[in-house]
């Protein structure tokens, strides 16, 4: 099988791996396209080189629209560039209703084995021609990459018919892993008995951080440091509900941490929390940060918004509560902080889920079934 692969998120090596784990996991000859100079949700630019476990080559491809993941185009004739790779099939990583996608399936033809991936877990009508283009995607794919059921539901409900393969966020147990207590230590000091509640994510309100302050003001009796890792335009709001109940000497903000560093700091939380709130146009379409976490041996407390609840009742590795909810969430802080044993026997658990689940090797070996069947029919 030759399989072309075209994704923007493989800019960083890191997300390069699982397409490694494809190789060796079938021998496929595979290669890969991506954007040449590619600038992350912060404004960082994304230039690495490829994973040390890829065989197969790596295209980089100047893009249009730099940086946003749906209006993004690469700079390519695709027609010629296909025609001289023929490749047998096609997994463009991006969603069915992007301009990516749409270059290159239209280029692709009916006959080239095609597929998409989507995280979209809210059934919307997008404007023209985002509308057309997720229509011919959907015509001419034969298989799909939906990262959850509910996305799944949704790509059966706008009519697609090809195989439709939930395979979540993978991840890899050799990078998120824990590390030694000195090394957490170290790379975060805390006092005897402190419990660091750790953040990872946009600083923005949907992800419930009014939330997070009203339940920390009614833990602050017990002993607690927060860290966040992230940036957004709700960082100076939360500055200031923290100092408005005296609780800024209580929080670190390390801001932008480079993708491949964030394990550490997973490692280093005692406990990770993700309050999202539901949006009329939004809602948690997965929770990434929260398997990365699990993987890393932290317990995680986490609203029922979206994905979020599946994952930890399905995992064991954590406790949910009511979105906005500050009394539910400050209960679910105080069970956690007090309770050592059960932040342990939460880890073990989410560890344990994560590596049977949404590893490397058990997210490839998904992919390589369904592009087989597509490939067959």
């Amino acid at each position: 099988m030759k399989l072309l692969v075209v994704s923007h998120s493989c800019a960083t090596a890191t997300n390069q791996q699982l397409y490694a784990e494809l190789e060796e996991l079938t021998g496929w000859d595979l290669t890969l396209v991506i954007p040449a100079d590619w600038r992350d949700e912060f404004g960082n630019r994304l230039d690495q080189p490829a994973c040390a476990g890829l065989k197969g080559r790596v295209i980089k491809v100047p893009v249009l629209a730099n940086g946003n993941i749906i209006l993004h185009a690469y700079r390519r004739r695709w027609r010629a560039f296909l025609r001289a790779e023929k490749p047998d099939a096609i997994y463009v990583n991006h969603e069915p209703y992007a301009v990516a996608t749409a270059q290159v399936c239209l280029a692709a033809g009916r006959e080239t084995t095609f597929g998409f991936y989507s995280c979209q877990n809210i059934l919307k009508t997008y404007p023209p021609p985002f509308s057309q283009m997720e229509k011919m995607v959907y015509g001419r794919s034969r298989f799909a990459f939906p990262i959850t059921e509910a996305v799944a539901e949704v790509l059966r409900e706008k009519g697609f018919q090809g195989e439709n393969c939930v395979c979540a966020l993978p991840l890899d147990p050799g990078v998120y892993r824990p590390r030694s207590e000195e090394a957490d230590h170290n790379l975060l000091p805390r006092k005897p008995g402190e419990v660091v509640i750790g953040y990872v994510g946009r600083l923005v309100e949907p992800k419930g951080l009014r939330t997070l302050a009203q339940a920390l003001a009614l833990i602050r009796d017990l002993p607690w440091k927060l860290v966040l890792i992230g940036k957004g335009e709700f960082e100076e709001g939360f500055r200031a509900l923290l100092a408005k109940d005296g609780l800024a000497d209580r929080a670190e903000f390390l801001g932008y941490v480079p993708h491949d560093r964030t394990p550490e700091y997973l490692s280093a939380f005692d406990l990770l929390v993700l309050p999202s709130e539901t949006q009329p146009n939004w809602k948690e379409q997965f929770g990434r940060v929260i398997t990365e976490a699990m993987a890393c041996g932290t317990a995680v407390a986490g609203s029922d918004s979206g994905e979020i609840p599946r994952l930890i009742e399905a995992s064991q590795g954590g406790v949910i509560f009511p979105e906005r909810d500050a009394q539910a969430f400050a209960g679910a802080l105080r069970e956690l902080i007090l309770q050592s044993g059960l932040r342990q026997d939460c880890a073990a658990r989410g560890m344990s889920w994560t590596r049977d689940h949404v590893s490397l090797r058990a997210i490839a070996g998904k992919m390589a079934a369904t592009i087989d069947r597509a490939h067959s029919r």
